[in-house]
């Protein structure tokens, strides 16, 4: 029987993702699926490699989706991919003429969500994003260009609001490389990730390495 969906459960996107063009670091990332079918149904757009197209031969090379780790994806996101994009704003004509489809194609290139990001409800990302290392998208929010590590976006399109610490702290926690962790060391370190005393946070990181 299948179980009744709720807004307090979600789809761990390592367990649910079928598509080769899409790729999951980790065992973290997640969806809340609730209010639609699921990930690759409802929140992955116009990428080659679902259900039917993936019985398709390729017209031309694939953009890639790259999903970090402890990714949280809240409800109704979209990700807009380069599959279907064949509408050339340099052209005269915008209508994807077949006979021309080939030529009216124009890679946006990879889509890559770093470590620790949270895409708001019904944000939007669009082709070739790169949203950087524990960065916040908005509710609503459309992203049109790069989102910077730990900052927070928002708006249509998106424009930086803030960071979500001092740029030393950020230059550390990057230079940390938190998410690429052992499980062991992670684990062991948790309790200073889910606090704001970074002091106290590299004292232990420090602890940590010197013990092991």
């Amino acid at each position: 029987m299948r179980q009744e969906k709720h807004w307090s459960t979600f789809q761990l996107l390592h367990e649910v993702v079928t598509n080769k063009n899409i790729h999951i670091k980790g065992t973290h990332s997640y969806y809340s699926d609730c209010w639609d079918n699921g990930f690759e149904d409802s929140v992955v757009r116009y990428l080659h490699g679902d259900k039917i197209s993936r019985q398709w031969e390729p017209r031309w090379e694939i953009d890639q989706l790259h999903i970090g780790d402890y990714v949280c994806i809240a409800a109704e996101v979209i990700i807009l991919m380069g599959g279907n994009h064949n509408h050339r704003t340099d052209w005269f004509c915008l209508y994807p003429f077949m006979d021309f489809i080939d030529d009216s194609y124009a890679s946006k290139g990879d889509t890559h969500i770093h470590d620790g990001a949270w895409l708001g409800m019904r944000s939007m990302i669009m082709p070739g994003v790169t949203i950087g290392e524990g960065a916040v998208i908005a509710a609503n929010s459309v992203v049109t260009k790069n989102v910077e590590p730990y900052s927070v976006v928002a708006g249509s399109p998106a424009k930086h609001v803030k960071y979500r610490f001092e740029p030393s702290v950020i230059e550390e926690l990057l230079s940390f490389k938190v998410y690429d962790w052992p499980t062991d060391k992670f684990n062991a370190l948790k309790p200073h990730l889910c606090n704001p005393d970074f002091e106290q946070l590299k004292q232990a990181i420090a602890s940590y390495d010197e013990l092991n």
